[in-house]
């Protein structure tokens, strides 16, 4: 019995701290992580070919995508971020070069309702969103504030 006491403390030991009630704060990106590889330019010419053939009606894209292959390559050359404990995530474009996004700061915190879900929505800057989704109610401390005080960017969850 011991063994499954000391199991289950290191299971919920490891869970993100966010999980729990309370203070969730706009994550530092000096410390995300890419969760997957950038499709190639192979890969994203051989999927544009499918999504935007005769059949693309099944995808329910929007009308432009499909008139330039630009177009289509900012939607879909992106890749997966999150924080190392999972909490935030973020679809980001491969275009953006990871020092770059390290370096960047808050300035802008939403909360939403999305379905059930509410979601914590950090902004850094115009395509820089990373994500937070609780079961929980949650409101934006200072939003205002958070435009100039990086520090300032936070939610309380209940």
């Amino acid at each position: 019995m011991p063994t499954l006491v000391r199991s289950l403390a290191l299971t919920l030991a490891a869970l993100p701290t966010l999980a729990a009630a309370g203070e969730v704060v706009c994550p530092d990106l000096a410390d995300v992580v890419q969760v997957a590889n950038c499709p190639t330019e192979e890969e994203l010419a051989f999927t544009y070919t499918g999504y935007c053939s005769d059949n693309s009606r099944i995808y329910g894209k929007g009308p432009d995508v499909c008139k330039d292959y630009q177009l289509y390559r900012k939607l879909k050359n992106v890749v997966l971020w999150e924080t190392k404990d999972g909490a935030f995530h973020a679809y980001l474009s491969c275009d953006l070069p990871a020092a770059t996004l390290k370096q960047l700061k808050p300035t802008r915190i939403t909360v939403g309702k999305d379905g059930k879900m509410t979601r914590v929505a950090c902004g850094y800057g115009p395509d820089v969103v990373f994500a937070y989704r609780s079961r929980e109610a949650c409101r934006a401390d200072s939003a205002a504030a958070c435009a100039t005080d990086p520090a300032a960017c936070r939610a309380t969850c209940e």
